[in-house]
């Protein structure tokens, strides 16, 4: 820890610059801590607080730049990677799905301070269409302040933080380990509790795509239920004919308005047909008895060379199920 506390003294900016771009890039490495030790150590002239701040925001910006400018190459495949290596799964896509069309760039500064959200809103914005002039404002002036205010929290508590170094220099390579086991265990039960919501998202019912075709040439067409958001519509906005455009938060609220004598399947367009099974979880409590999750989601589908419609960018108002056409 001594070595650290060195490093710390030796070369503080550039570490704060190389642990915040990375953990701007996805890897789980603690940026916030980092900045706060900065802090504290800038408290007492170790490093200055200026430069720190600079080189903090700067790499904000470039680790940000590459996921928007994969999110505006890419689109919704990058936010299905996210999706697929998230720890969080796609709640954080909805999330961030969500405050972009809703507060725009304002959005940026304000996914800096929402976990797992923060590593998603970039690509978001990218993939949506915010002009390059529009991101870079709003991810500078966001990463000012997400850097300033760890920075002056490591500032404001200098005394106690000064402590803590003092402590964990002493105690060497038990507190190395001790902060190792610490940020294992986190990662560990984030890993267990998606582990845990995929295993029930895995005991709903699923239809492949040759099955729901079966149905279809029988003349027993289900009722598609499509539980994308609009932002992800606006990035793919291909749609299955007659499907039911509804948000997955909304669902429950507009579940009245469903045939309970018809299949139901629901699909989105995220690994592992999560939403899709999260929707059919949310009928199946509704006491819903004929509901699955299609395998593939939209993806699947249109790979297996089935027929789509398209939407004009932003989600179809809300249809009764009774005017949708057979396929």
């Amino acid at each position: 820890m001594t070595t650290l506390i060195d490093l710390f003294a030796g070369h503080g900016v550039l570490l704060v610059f190389l642990v915040t771009f990375a953990a701007r890039v996805g890897l789980p490495v603690p940026a916030a801590p980092v900045l706060v030790i900065a802090g504290g150590m800038a408290s007492v002239n170790a490093i200055s607080a200026p430069l720190a701040l600079a080189l903090a925001t700067l790499a904000n910006l470039l680790g940000d730049a590459v996921w928007y400018e994969a999110g505006r190459r890419q689109g919704h495949r990058v936010m299905k990677l996210l999706c697929r290596v998230s720890l969080s799964p796609d709640s954080c896509v909805r999330q961030s799905e969500s405050l972009i069309t809703r507060w725009g760039g304002r959005s940026l500064v304000a996914a800096k301070f929402l976990p797992g959200i923060s590593v998603v809103a970039a690509p978001m914005a990218g993939a949506l269409g915010m002009t390059v002039r529009r991101f870079v404002a709003f991810d500078l002036l966001a990463g000012a302040l997400w850097s300033a205010v760890f920075l002056g929290l490591g500032l404001l508590l200098r005394d106690q933080i000064q402590q803590v170094l003092e402590v964990l220099a002493e105690a060497g390579l038990v507190a190395t380990l001790v902060l190792v086991a610490v940020v294992a265990a986190v990662i560990a039960q984030r890993a267990w509790r998606r582990q845990r919501f995929l295993r029930a998202a895995r005991k709903v019912r699923r239809l492949g795509i040759a099955e729901v075709a079966g149905l279809i040439e029988r003349g027993e067409p289900p009722l598609f239920i499509d539980v994308r958001g609009p932002g992800s519509v606006g990035l793919d906005p291909r749609r299955i004919p007659g499907a039911w455009p509804v948000e997955l938060k909304t669902l429950a609220e507009q579940a009245a308005r469903l045939p309970r004598e018809r299949l139901l399947v629901a699909y989105c367009n995220c690994p592992n047909e999560v939403s899709a099974a999260k929707a059919a979880q949310t009928l199946a409590a509704l006491g819903f008895e004929r509901v699955a999750a299609l395998v593939g989601g939209l993806d699947g589908w249109v790979a297996a060379g089935r027929p789509v419609e398209h939407e004009a960018g932003a989600a179809a108002p809300l249809r009764e199920p009774e005017a949708l056409g057979a396929l």
